[in-house]
């Protein structure tokens, strides 16, 4: 049985293993006899192309996390790792490897595109999560060169093992840019308070001095929201 078929199949949403199947039969194609997939250009058809496609759908992946809080409008995938990337681009650590933190930021959850985005509440082990993503990343990098598969499959790994300081911080990125979006959704709903669990899974995992001072700035912010609310006269 190949990678993607047996990415716990079973415990996904439907629309989820269609999605699958779907990219498991375009990568055979793609392989075999490109000239048959339905893609507008032939390029497309090509390993690369359906590589393109599948990475794109993190577009339209949802954050799960969201999802589980019936916020309006959950962002996608694809969302928090651009902004992330955006993140790292501005920091001034001259200690730091600019290019690879952006491209850390980039890559770290590109497996999504085929197994979801796999929440705690979804009560899957890190150590299976891993597992699904690391095959996942094994699929989609052989569809690209050699050199190229070999540099993001590494970026990954680089991410997944915390081995570098720049996985280090763009790891912290990951964690902040989650309650800066907290934040905007609490504005934007008008329900200040209401999402402190992403709050708490965060607190204490800040070290970074730019990225402490940001989180400040976030909490300051937030706790003036709350406490705005709360002196409202009752309706």
């Amino acid at each position: 049985m190949s990678v993607l078929f047996s990415l716990q199949r079973g415990g996904k949403p439907f629309w989820h293993r269609v999605a699958t199947n779907l990219l498991e039969l375009r990568w055979y194609l793609a392989n075999f006899s490109y000239l048959l997939l339905p893609f507008g250009a032939r390029e497309w058809g090509r390993p690369e192309g359906v590589w393109s496609v599948a990475v794109f759908e993190t577009k339209r992946v949802p954050r799960t996390g969201w999802v589980y809080r019936k916020v309006n409008n959950p962002e996608s995938v694809s969302d928090h790792m651009y902004r992330m990337a955006v993140m790292a681009m501005v920091t001034e650590d001259k200690t730091l490897n600019k290019d690879r933190c952006i491209r850390l930021a980039l890559v770290h959850d590109m497996a999504e595109c085929i197994v979801g985005d796999i929440a705690p509440a979804d009560n899957i082990s890190k150590e299976e999560k891993h597992r699904q993503e690391k095959e996942a990343m094994k699929h989609l990098t052989r569809l690209l060169s050699e050199d190229l598969g070999k540099e993001i499959y590494e970026l990954w790994e680089e991410y997944e093992h915390q081995s570098t300081a720049e996985a280090k911080f763009v790891k912290q990125l990951d964690q902040c840019e989650m309650i800066i979006q907290a934040l905007e959704y609490e504005e934007l709903e008008k329900r200040p308070g209401t999402l402190q669990d992403f709050y708490d899974t965060t607190a204490g995992k800040f070290s970074h001095p730019e990225i402490v001072q940001l989180v400040s700035s976030i909490n300051k912010e937030r706790n003036a929201n709350i406490a705005a609310k709360n002196s409202d006269p009752p309706t």
